[in-house]
């Protein structure tokens, strides 16, 4: 077997491999999001699902759990990658950013609360991917 075929059959495999790492990670952060905003609206923290939120401090809340998801799914992106991790977890990353511009321009002239939020959602999606990465290298490379 010569090294084109080699490569040529691999390639299918580890782009198979990659695009299930990055939807592991993507459905880990959208899975534990919304798992997290109907518990809080379950407790009523939150108001009812077809009411807006205005509260800056409930858009923190909601931010802060999404940043800490974005980077759990980056670093699952990460380590099932099968080969480049860091960039995995970046590819995820342009993933959220990309969704959380479009959700931006979509949802901030519906006066679903303050526009910060979406914004934010948008601008905190590639440093957090960037973060996991550096996390999974920094712990992977120690051992």
């Amino acid at each position: 077997m010569t090294s084109s075929a080699t490569a040529a059959s691999a390639t299918p495999r580890n782009l198979g491999r990659s695009t299930g790492a990055l939807a592991l990670g993507f459905t880990t952060v959208v899975v534990l999001s919304l798992g997290t905003d109907e518990e809080l609206h379950v407790l009523k923290v939150y108001p009812p699902w077809n009411e807006p939120i205005y509260d800056s401090r409930l858009c923190l809340l909601a931010l802060s759990y999404r940043v800490v998801y974005t980077i759990l799914g980056s670093y699952i992106a990460a380590k099932y990658a099968p080969h480049r991790p860091m960039g995995h977890a970046i590819a995820l990353g342009v993933v959220g950013t990309v969704i959380g511009a479009v959700g931006a321009m979509a949802t901030i002239p519906m006066h679903l609360g303050p526009a910060w939020y979406p914004i934010a959602i948008a601008a905190t999606a590639l440093p957090c991917a960037w973060l996991a990465g550096v996390l999974y290298r920094r712990w992977h490379t120690e051992r």
